[in-house]
């Protein structure tokens, strides 16, 4: 398995995010996570609260189908107000570092109305390149 971040030094350097990320192994594709808790009800808390748990909850299925946080490839953030986001990108990027490390996929926020569960704020969906 390998996984190479691909940066080009003709586009803006990247902050949070790898411009592309070239891989070979097996991949693994996961589902969209939002903050559900064991239970399946929504975490209580701010847009930074769900974030972690929605991660949390990606990184439980990608460890369970064999990987590791650092063999992300690419994963996407459903965002429903992406002022609030924007504005907690800080909060939002020391929960990344702290359950995920300095490596960064290819990643992409995309602004919804809403999620499955009204009361989801984000929802993040992945893939990754394991042994």
């Amino acid at each position: 398995m390998s996984i190479e971040r691909v940066n080009p030094g003709d586009l803006p350097r990247p902050s949070g995010f790898s411009h592309a990320v070239r891989a070979e192994g097996r991949y693994v594709f996961l589902a969209g996570q939002t903050a559900l808790d064991h239970d399946g009800r929504i975490v209580d808390g701010d847009v930074v609260a769900q974030f972690e748990q929605a991660l949390g909850n990606l990184l439980t299925a990608l460890r369970a189908a064999g990987g590791r946080p650092e063999q992300l490839a690419s994963v996407t953030v459903y965002i429903v107000d992406l002022d609030d986001y924007r504005a907690r990108a800080g909060d939002i990027g020391a929960v990344w570092r702290r359950l995920v490390g300095t490596t960064y996929p290819a990643m992409a926020g995309v602004g919804v109305a809403r999620l499955w569960d009204a009361a989801a704020l984000v929802e993040l969906q992945g893939v990754a390149v394991i042994d």
